[in-house]
């Protein structure tokens, strides 16, 4: 394919050199020399874009005239005989790759995703829906989750076929779901649930694709690894539909990461919190007695010292409140307002009368004064959201006024306050909803962009009426080959076009087709509010588990979080199968689960093997976890060992395991992680450490229970101290 990739670029790059040396005598030449350069440069960007992840996927299907493999890819290509090589993924020939579900296979037996990195598969994962229907070389070739599922459906008893069969309808039911409403994935660990879920997102891209090509498709997920992973399983989302995020990345400009300490990461998830931004808001909008502790606003200007009466400015900034507009939209009318107040003021001191149609102008020189400016910024200052808050969190003594009138105890808005801090970086997580929420108050004064956009319109019609007179003059009007606007396009430079997920991840007001939400049971309230603003439509797909909720300020029941935005449109699917972990595992986490979670039913696990989960006492402390952990690695052979623990003991584990990756290198053989780093991943073997630490968390059942479930073959708990009843399963 990437032989024939070339030739046809080569090709396109000779047609393009051979049209920029066409003939330009005559304007009849030159049109027709510029026309087929740009659609031959047209075509060798389209070429050129392809390079990554030219083909991205394989079906096979089963004709009566025999098994049939079909590529499918960023674009379609033909070799010399014409013979189709590789399928363009919105051609009708490609349906099946997205269409296809365990319910209703299309004619698909097989599909594979290929992961391709520099013209080479670094990786592969398939699916199969027809075992019968593949031979024995193509079974042996199984790789990622349709080995597993194709062994447990190769299983001598009944009851492995049901559980397949019941693995195969629950994800059918997710993947077709209807576009709109809110559905809810609810699934416990190595259910599937996010495979799923993504399966689900190209399936509608692919069935509503007028829809979701325009809007684009948001998906937030709990870390970057799970949106690399993403960039894998769903190639065809992620070059110009999709646009990956965690909560932190949800406000153009921030890529937060660290998270605040639990009771204030509690606090800004409350929708309390909302009051208090408004109230902050509120609190910059100042009379003189307020801004500058005097009755009157005293301005020192060129002209000497300027006095508007304090009835004045109360009444201006009552007035501006009082239009209902943000903040920075009002703020246009209160500074104007203020303007032709200090320009009568200065005619009074001048001893002269000031007619009425001249007193804009005579404010507008003003306003080119410095202490007008600061003056009128001190009342009505021009706001941004970083800017708000970062004031607010810097000054105590702000924050006690404007958190007792949004009514937060002395103590609760001490819990709010730090230093200045240094930049973007030093925004939390939890900032992030409250930064969307202040720019919603704060709003923008777009009179600007208005303004521009006005003169772009009148350009573009001066353009398009030359446009108009060259194809009369050459006689392609008359042709109908071309119209004026097209041709003043064509001739318009704007530099290269941006795909739909560049314009959206910029634009913080962007609303989105659909919104996938991965690890959803950590979204706080606030963070709710910020997603549901990016898409007014509420066609979502949520996936969580909210047995393992460790955030504050995290979901307790999806309907009590979610019908408030979509009443009577929230459906909730249960995937109850666990296929990933060993039901020995399992056995031990459902302890947890009753702990965490009661209302929540264990999940069936479909597997026997792997080793006997374990407790490993450590008497001399953390001293002989690093040779605890060498016998893992030697047990596993070539898999991963995850070493999982509270966050209060993180630092000393690392330090324990000197050799050990964190967070970010997850391909290393080991890593040391917290519960939290840990969600949504899974290991061959996980070593526990200190489960009196997890459990000590405010919400340490869940922690426990996150950590417990993130092994594939082998569980140890180290301890050094007494197990804990709820792991009594172990002691024996």
């Amino acid at each position: 394919m990437y032989e024939r990739l070339d030739e046809l670029r080569a090709r396109t790059e000779l047609r393009l050199s051979d049209a920029q040396l066409q003939d330009r005598s005559g304007f009849a030449a030159l049109v027709e020399r510029e026309t087929r350069t740009f659609e031959h440069a047209r075509e060798r960007a389209r070429l050129g874009a392809v390079e990554e992840g030219l083909c991205f996927g394989r079906i096979d299907l089963v004709h009566d005239d025999g098994p049939e493999a079909r590529y499918i890819g960023r674009i379609g290509l033909r070799d010399a005989d014409y013979e189709t090589i590789l399928v363009d993924w919105r051609a009708p020939a490609a349906r099946p790759f997205y269409a296809a579900t365990p319910g209703d296979p299309n004619g698909v037996t097989r599909r594979r995703h290929l992961r391709v990195r520099r013209r080479r598969v670094t990786g592969l994962d398939d699916e199969v829906f027809d075992l019968d229907g593949l031979g024995d070389a193509d079974r042996r070739q199984l790789v990622g989750e349709a080995a597993l599922l194709a062994a447990l459906g190769g299983g001598r008893t009944g009851r492995m076929g049901d559980i397949v069969a019941t693995i195969q309808t629950e994800q059918d039911r997710v993947i077709r779901a209807r576009l709109d409403g809110v559905l809810v994935v609810q699934g416990g660990p190595g259910t599937g649930k996010t495979v799923a879920a993504l399966h689900r997102a190209a399936y509608l891209l692919y069935t509503h694709r007028d829809v979701l090509e325009r809007r684009g498709v948001l998906v937030v997920g709990p870390n970057p690894a799970f949106l690399r992973y993403i960039g894998d399983v769903l190639p065809s989302l992620g070059e110009t539909d999709a646009v990956l995020r965690t909560v932190g990345d949800l406000f153009p400009g921030v890529s937060a990461t660290r998270h605040d300490p639990y009771r204030v990461a509690a606090l800004k998830g409350d929708t309390r919190v909302t009051a208090l931004v408004r109230a902050a808001v509120r609190d910059r909008q100042r009379t003189p007695r307020e801004a500058f502790g005097s009755d009157d606003l005293l301005v020192e200007a060129d002209a000497g010292v300027l006095t508007v009466p304090g009835e004045a400015c109360e009444r201006i900034v009552r007035t501006a409140r009082g239009l209902r507009l943000g903040h920075n939209v009002a703020r246009k009318y209160a500074v104007n307002a203020l303007l032709a107040e200090l320009a009568r003021a200065e005619a009074a001191l001048l001893g002269r009368a000031l007619p009425e149609e001249d007193v804009r102008y005579v404010g507008e020189r003003l306003w080119a004064e410095d202490p007008v400016r600061d003056a009128l910024d001190a009342l009505w200052p021009l706001l941004s959201p970083r800017r708000l808050l970062r004031e607010l969190f810097a000054d105590a003594e702000a924050l006690a006024r404007v958190g007792g009138q949004a009514g937060y105890s002395p103590a609760e808005a001490a819990l709010l306050h730090r230093p200045a801090d240094g930049g973007a970086a030093d925004w939390t997580v939890e900032d992030v909803p409250l930064l969307d929420e202040a720019a919603e108050l704060l709003g923008r004064d777009d009179s600007g962009r208005r303004a521009r956009e006005r003169r772009a319109a009148a350009e573009r019609a001066e353009e398009e009426r030359y446009a108009q007179g060259v194809l009369e003059f050459t006689g392609l009007f008359e042709d109908g080959m071309m119209s004026a606007a097209d041709l003043a396009e064509r001739h318009r430079d704007r530099g290269p076009g941006l795909t739909t997920a560049e314009r959206a991840g910029g634009d913080r007001e962007w609303t989105y087709g659909h919104v996938i939400v991965d690890e959803a049971q950590e979204l706080s309230p606030m963070a709710w509010r910020t997603v549901m603003r990016r898409v007014p439509t509420r066609s979502l797909t949520v996936v969580g588990d909210l047995a393992q909720t460790g955030s504050a300020a995290g979901a307790a029941s999806w309907t009590g979080v979610l019908e408030p935005y979509a009443p009577g449109k929230v459906h909730v699917e249960r995937l109850r199968v666990n296929y990933r972990t060993p039901a020995p595992i399992m056995a031990v986490a459902a302890d947890v689960l009753r702990a965490a979670a009661p209302d929540e039913e264990p999940l069936e696990s479909v597997r026997e093997d792997g080793a006997p989960p374990r407790a490993v006492p450590l008497p001399a402390g953390l001293a002989g976890l690093a040779g605890l952990v060498a016998a893992e690695r030697a047990e596993i052979g070539e898999g991963k060992v995850a070493v999982i623990t509270a966050d209060a003991r993180i630092g000393a584990v690392r330090a324990a395991l000197p050799g050990a990756a964190g967070a970010r290198d997850l391909e290393h053989d080991v890593v040391a992680l917290t519960a939290t780093e840990s969600k949504g991943l899974e290991f061959d073997a996980v070593v526990v450490v200190d489960p009196d630490a997890l459990l000590a968390a405010p919400r340490g059942a869940n922690d426990l229970y996150v950590a417990l479930t993130r092994a594939t073959r082998r569980l140890a708990v180290a301890h050094t101290g007494p197990l804990p009843p709820v792991l009594s399963r172990l002691a024996s």
